[in-house]
């Protein structure tokens, strides 16, 4: 048989369809990725939407099989795929990326883990995902990795085999005890390119509390001896903040030193789409918020988009 990959939209080599690759190819069909020309010369298509906000117009259900987070939270790969090593060769790829654990602790309404995977259970060994040994670097796609009841035995692992390990997710500051601050700053974590020495948080929603918690949190790991600068911070936009709780949390987060990737929440509101880009692409060191907002972005399209979604 002739199967194709498509993969839609992914930042990176996508797990599932590497391990469709490695079933098929072990079943001895050729394996290839998506080409939209080719298409009638395809035995089956699989194609996979990790986003809700990317463009699916070149999705057709009637001629593909299709799963991913941003197309059906139901779709898993079968037990048989699952279990499978994936086939790196499928993107070039020198390193490894897999699961520790799959689930959170948490239920936030705008994330769809615990719907799509339920509570935290452990998932591979850092042994079973480290499977290009010609590379020390592993990605791990943990949502959750300190709610993994296994978090020391994988801990253990890094240091053992001296691995450089990217939390790709990013971890729960908030709730970080001093033993899990210690046990990170052990190990070499680093962002998703493996180049800079960075460990990814998040300081999502805004409410009674959590600013506080989020103090505690940063307090731990510094003292575990993890810098600021060493720290980088996913801040969601546009779910139940104001532009003025938006805006603390980016000033604070870089007057405390650490990195700050902004997340709009609708990337089609005008508003989050500027303020992510003026953050992002580090405007801001440059041009002040209220500036930038007069030039690249105006009250009255805010308002012409609102009236447009009703």
């Amino acid at each position: 048989m002739k199967i194709a990959l498509y993969d839609v939209d992914s930042k990176i080599p996508n797990l599932a369809l590497m391990k469709l690759s490695r079933f098929h190819k072990e079943k001895g069909d050729g394996v290839e990725m998506y080409q939209p020309l080719w298409l009638d010369s395809y035995d089956h298509v699989y194609a996979s939407k990790i986003f809700n906000y990317s463009n699916g117009s070149m999705l057709d259900p009637e001629r593909m099989e299709i799963g991913g987070t941003g197309f059906d939270l139901k779709v898993n790969l079968p037990p048989e795929v699952e279990r499978l090593q994936p086939d790196y060769t499928l993107y070039d790829y020198p390193h490894n990326i897999g699961f520790t654990m799959r689930g959170c602790r948490f239920r936030c309404k705008f994330c769809v883990v615990p719907q799509k995977e339920g509570a935290p259970y452990e998932n591979n060994t850092i042994a079973e995902i480290w499977q290009q040994r010609d590379s020390d670097f592993v990605v791990l796609l943990d949502n959750d990795f300190f709610g993994n009841p296994a978090w020391e035995d994988r801990i253990a692992e890094m240091r053992q085999h001296d691995l450089r390990v990217s939390f790709s997710q990013g971890l729960n500051i908030r709730i970080i005890t001093d033993d899990q601050a210690k046990a990170l700053a052990s190990v070499h974590f680093r962002n998703l390119s493996g180049k800079k020495k960075q460990v990814h948080f998040a300081w999502d929603q805004w409410g009674k509390g959590t600013e506080k918690l989020i103090d505690e949190g940063f307090a731990r790991v510094t003292d575990a001896g993890i810098k600021p600068y060493q720290m980088a911070f996913f801040v969601l936009i546009g779910w139940h903040t104001t532009e003025e709780q938006d805006l603390y949390r980016i000033d604070k987060l870089h007057g405390l030193g650490a990195d700050v990737f902004v997340m709009p929440y609708n990337r089609k509101d005008p508003y989050q789409k500027a303020l992510s880009r003026w953050n992002n692409r580090h405007i801001w060191r440059s041009v002040r918020w209220p500036d930038y907002r007069r030039a690249g972005w105006q009250p009255k399209q805010q308002r012409a988009y609102e009236a447009a979604v009703g």
